[in-house]
């Protein structure tokens, strides 16, 4: 049943690609709270966005009367005041692994795979900052074998990447390796098991409207929508 809140006042500011605001789309899909999707150029750095975050970056959610911005602070604060279904383990170690790889991929793979491939192919052509490093988009190619192949290892003890039970780190995960996924930058035949996570995830409600994104000028691949790939 969707959360017992007026919803109609709801809006999140973000970009179609960014892992950043993917997370918190999924979050607020499996709560089943409704937004309203609003695209922010935020490299324009508007004044009216500027005053909804003066870091000049997406998300922002607009929610409950105030403004939230920053992706793991947005998500917290859902988790806590929206707690069904939860997202976070009770137990304090399993939290503590969850929040772990959270910040591995909002932090790591993002550092050393998302920017290096996603940002160099997308967002310099729509932002125009120019084109592609060919460097940066070698490293991140390289990088990313590494990632894939440390999740199998988890997957190899784990039913999901932090547990027993689907968490945040999932859809960490999945919001990074989903928009990569979207220009073809995943080799799903790499892993096995990180094959079977992702089509298992992405199979999920939740996803639908990722599936969706269009970007102009970037069509995604054939597979992407595919749930049996």
């Amino acid at each position: 049943m969707p959360n017992a809140r007026d919803t109609r006042m709801n809006r999140l500011f973000h970009v179609p690609l960014s892992p950043f605001c993917r997370k918190v789309r999924l979050v607020l899909a499996e709560k089943k709270i409704e937004v309203e999707l609003v695209e922010e150029r935020y490299w324009e750095r508007d004044a009216d966005f500027l005053r909804r975050n003066p870091a000049g970056k997406v998300p922002v959610l607009r929610m409950d009367g105030r403004t939230f911005a920053e992706s793991q602070a947005i998500c917290e604060y859902l988790e806590e005041t929206c707690p069904e279904p939860p997202l976070m383990p009770s137990d304090p170690r399993d939290r503590a692994e969850a929040r772990r790889l959270v910040f591995w991929f909002d932090d790591k793979f993002h550092a050393e795979v998302t920017s290096k491939l996603l940002y160099e192919r997308v967002n310099k052509k729509i932002t125009g900052e120019g084109y592609p490093d060919s460097r940066n988009v070698k490293a991140g190619a390289q990088a990313i074998k590494f990632h894939l192949d440390y999740l199998g290892w988890l997957l190899d003890q784990r039913r999901w990447l932090a547990g027993d039970r689907m968490t945040l780190a999932d859809f960490a995960a999945a919001a990074h390796l989903s928009a990569l996924d979207y220009i073809s930058d995943v080799d799903w035949n790499r892993n096995a098991n990180v094959k079977d996570w992702y089509a298992k995830i992405k199979s999920r409600p939740a996803f639908r409207g990722i599936l969706a994104d269009q970007v102009p000028g970037f069509p995604p691949p054939a597979h992407y929508a595919d749930l049996d790939f």
